[in-house]
């Protein structure tokens, strides 16, 4: 876990223009109520009964989370909240939160706030998993589009909306406070928010205004052991021819990077210098990682709302969301590799796994390892302001405004001290059961002992990121009661985007002398790592990476006495990496119909929305004498259609079908076509290396979906869809091999990946959503209900492999990445005079999340086991505006783990990578709320 990790995010959200007089149905008197929607029910049955309502009076197909009262959805952040919507997987669950999401298997989700796109300093999306929950009313995932939508998101858009002044009917005041305690960090963290709002009738008008806050903050441990990555070993009995010592790592005559990795029958052989020579497949490494987090997330809004009169009404909103991360990774490596200590007999020093080449086991003599203190503190701030203006115009005409202005900042600084030594041995047993490995060294002991490591290397990393946008809509519709043309609707959309990137970097290598020189202040010695639940090493001394980044100039300038070059000071240039200038201009029209068949109404949608892009952008070449700056530019229009019908061949049975294209665009940083350079940081010869690509295009993908929905109560349906994404240009990543001289590392030789738009895909799946709560059920029984789905996916898409050189010399078949075949969940809900609660278990299948870095055979595709966790979340309502909550995640203690796949090759078992330990949390909190 290294340099620059954007734990990061925010973003904020605001307003919306105005530009005339214009009004809402809700201003002075509430919208009529929907279809059921007068049934009043509260607690978790009223929020799902909720989403289910938004579903079936929905155009397009929409699942939804609703907070049925202020200040009433449980869950830490939005991604916590969304893990029980149809057709929605979460993962990256350390942390002591789900961090990462995708729809139907993709993980591009456009994510907007009140129907505004939002984005972190240069990236163009949006982490969700920073938003608190606190401040949420409802989160809409639009599966389907519509040509009034943003076109941006393969997999669909999630929009949040937050609370404004006229959703009350007078004054409304709530407050939350929750303590949550993360067992693995032994931790007690806080979460707050309030909320007041007040609306007034004046001669002017009605007015509103409204204040939302919230802070978290969140002390976390992550616990992780890893087996390293493939590679081969010459065997006990090297041909002589060969120039092998017994057991001794090949460096050459082979391939890193390969896709399907290298063949793993017994006696497999490798052509060296015209020998063919026997091999064994042996990880080359093993360690572990003791990660301790800290992050805080300060986020607000105020909404301002006037209604002059009954058909115009002008909203301001500010949004402000932040984040502050601390994290150190007290990193133990050890290299299992080093040849020429291996006793008497060498063959008595590994076994292998039966009628394989693949060893599980070894004894490795005189081996070299290092111990990292990686220290990363980050900070996001974002703001977004904006004014709206609605109104009614005549008897069924509707114009609407919008200007908003959105600015990002990012910054990150990274500092990992690291020492090394020379153990006297190590045993390891790469797997020792349920895919974690075990390892000890024979003099233990000095894994604790300051006098025993050397300071070795100092990494000294930094980052800026800044964004703005300006964004201008504008649109109207029409509307008639009868006839076969019932709406009629086109707008405008104009949005100038501006980020830029800037990077600082430097590193030192080993100094020679003991760590105890630096004090015993500096030192860190954990202890209880992995808790038991292996064997493993349980405790290391390392540089602290908090005493570190407090003392940073005094080790800059330690380091400056053995390398004269290196800055001594925090205050380092920056060097800018890009410049970003995009404007995109959009317009569409959309038309709503509707015709009876047999005597039942089917409802159609069609609209065509044309998008356009120029993106002029400066890159600077960091690695070349005088650093010269790349100027260039691109260009692009796309008209995108879109068409949904909606037909109730019987009373409360929805049948829909839509389709729609959607485009997903390449992100800034995957536009730069200059290095980005790691050096050799683990002795294989060479270092590992990015560069972007600025002759990328948009990837897109045409979406047809087919659903049927049946609604037997007012609480309870059965959702079915079919879809199929067609998908094309995916962005994948080509690798080869090049010389870069003047880089200042410790290499001049690396292996460079580039993204192109070198793939085609289908994703295709069903699922299935139901929602039940009976309503004759006897005694206590009755409040009890049920809410679960099942999301079935196949996915496939061509990989090119290439040679040395870049050159694409095959095709192959795999999965997308972050894919599941199959996941589920399952929600039991009770809401009983005082008391409500909710069981929720989640679960989802393997899924390919990442490829390793090109620098080792393996096969090099990540794939994660089956993921799941089971939730609980208890109210007790003391009275109307008071309650008391308890809140558990991830009863079962799951795990986290990896392993090494590709096609059939690869299990989790000979081919497992690493597992890391999952927290609990248990939360309590108490809630008012007035209304």
């Amino acid at each position: 876990m290294k340099a620059f990790k954007s734990i990061v995010l925010c973003s904020a959200s605001l307003g919306s223009l105005l530009c005339g007089g214009m009004a809402h149905a809700q201003v002075a008197a509430a919208p009529a109520p929907a279809e059921d929607a007068a049934i009043v029910v509260s607690g978790v049955r009223a929020s799902i009964v909720g989403a289910l309502n938004v579903r079936k009076n929905s155009t397009q197909i929409v699942d939804s989370i609703v907070a049925e009262d202020v200040g009433k959805l449980p869950d830490n952040n939005v991604i916590e909240a969304l893990q029980r919507v149809t057709g929605v997987q979460v993962t990256n669950r350390a942390g002591g939160e789900a961090g990462a999401i995708s729809i139907r298997g993709l993980p591009d989700a456009l994510t907007t706030l009140n129907g505004r796109n939002i984005f972190t300093a240069d990236g163009q999306s949006f982490a969700l998993q920073d938003l608190s929950a606190n401040l949420i009313k409802q989160v809409s995932i639009f599966k389907t589009r519509s040509a009034d939508q943003l076109e941006t998101g393969l997999a669909g858009q999630i929009d949040v909306q937050t609370r404004h002044p006229f959703d009350f009917k007078d004054f409304a005041f709530s407050a939350q406070v929750r303590g949550i305690y993360n067992e693995q960090a032994d931790s007690y963290n806080p979460n707050v928010s309030a909320l007041m709002s007040k609306r007034w009738s004046t001669d002017i008008g009605e007015i509103g205004i409204l204040v939302n806050g919230s802070y978290s903050r969140t002390k976390y441990r992550d616990m992780t052991t890893t087996a390293g990555a493939f590679v081969p070993f010459a065997t006990e009995n090297p041909p002589a021819a060969s120039g092998f010592t017994p057991l001794q790592r090949m460096f050459s005559g082979w391939t890193p990077g390969l896709e399907s990795g290298l063949p793993t029958a017994a006696g497999s052989t490798l052509n060296i210098g015209g020998v063919n020579v026997p091999y064994y497949l042996s990880r080359d490494a093993v360690f572990s990682s003791d990660f301790y987090g800290k992050r805080e997330r300060p986020a607000g809004n105020i909404a301002l709302q006037w209604a002059p009169n009954d058909r115009s009404v002008y909203t301001a909103e500010a949004f402000y969301n932040g984040f502050r991360g601390e994290t150190f990774n007290s990193l133990l490596f050890s290299f299992v590799d080093w040849w020429g200590d291996l006793g008497s007999n060498p063959a008595s020093t590994f076994k292998l796994y039966p009628n394989t080449n693949i060893v599980k086991s070894r004894y490795a003599g005189s081996v070299y390892g290092f111990n990292s203190g990686d220290f990363t503190k980050s900070r996001t701030d974002s703001f977004l302001y904006g004014l709206n203006g609605k109104w009614d115009v005549g008897s069924a005409g509707k114009i609407e405004a919008d200007v908003a202005y959105q600015t990002s900042k990012y910054s990150t600084n990274f500092f990992a001290m690291r020492t090394d030594r020379v153990a006297s041995g190590i045993n390891v047993d790469f797997n020792a059961g349920g895919g974690i490995p075990s390892f000890s060294f024979t003099d233990q002991a000095k894994l604790t002992d300051a006098s025993a490591w050397n300071i070795a290397q100092l990494y000294d990393n930094g980052g800026r990121s800044n964004g703005n946008a300006l964004t201008m809509t504008l649109k109207a519709q029409n509307t008639w009661d009868d006839g076969f043309l019932r709406k009629i609707e086109a707008g405008w959309r104009y949005d100038a985007r501006k980020a830029s990137n800037s990077v600082r970097t430097q590193d030192a290598g080993g100094l020679g002398v003991p760590l105890s020189t630096l004090g015993a202040d500096a030192l860190f010695t954990n202890s209880n790592f992995y808790q038991g639940r292996a064997n493993v090493p349980t405790s290391w001394v390392l540089p602290s990476g908090y005493w570190v980044n407090a003392n940073a100039d005094k080790i800059r300038a330690l380091y400056h006495s053995v390398y004269p070059t290196f800055k001594t000071t925090d205050q380092l240039s920056f060097t800018n990496v890009f410049n970003i200038d995009e404007r995109t201009l959009s317009a569409y029209v959309q038309a709503d119909a509707e015709v009876e068949i047999f005597g039942r109404p089917l409802k159609m949608q069609g609209g065509l929305r044309y998008t356009s892009v120029v993106t002029k952008f400066d890159f600077t070449d960091r690695y070349t004498a005088g650093m010269p700056v790349t100027r260039a530019s691109s260009a692009s229009g796309r008209f995108l259609p879109t068409f949904t019908a909606r037909y109730e061949p019987i009373r409360n049975v929805r049948l829909r079908f839509n389709y729609g294209e959607t485009l997903r665009r390449p992100s800034f940083g995957d536009l730069n076509p200059n290095y980005s350079l790691t050096g050799d940081l683990t002795n294989v010869g060479y270092g590992s290396g990015a560069s972007g690509n600025p002759k990328l295009k948009p990837t897109t993908s045409k979406n047809y979906d087919l659903a049927l929905e049946w609604y037997f109560a007012r609480d309870a349906a059965i959702t079915t869809t079919l879809f199929r994404r067609d998908v094309e240009g995916l962005v994948v990543s080509l690798a080869n091999r090049v010389t870069v001289n003047g880089s200042g590392l410790n290499t001049n030789s690396f292996v460079v990946t580039q993204p192109t738009n070198a793939s085609n895909g289908v994703l295709k799946g069903a699922e299935i959503g139901f929602t039940y709560f009976p309503h004759n059920l006897p005694g206590l029984l009755k409040g009890l209900g049920v809410q679960g789905s099942v999301t079935v996916l196949s996915s496939s898409q061509n990989i090119p492999i290439a040679d040395g050189t870049g050159k694409v010399v095959a095709q192959t078949q795999s999965a997308f990445f972050g894919v599941s075949d199959l996941s589920y969940n399952i929600t039991g809900a009770y809401e009983r005079g005082k008391f409500g609660g909710r069981l929720s278990y989640v679960w989802r299948s393997a899924f390919l999340a990442n490829n390793e870095a090109r620098l080792f055979a393996n096969p090099i595709g990540v794939w994660r086991t089956p993921e799941s966790s089971l939730d609980a979340q208890l109210t007790f309502n003391v009275n109307k505006r008071l309650a008391a909550t308890f809140d558990a995640v991830n009863l079962l203690q799951s795990t986290q783990q990896t392993y090494y796949k590709f096609g059939d090759a690869g299990n989790s078992q000979q081919f497992n990578l690493g597992t890391t330990l999952l927290a609990r949390t248990f939360a309590l909190g108490l809630r008012y709320s007035f209304q």
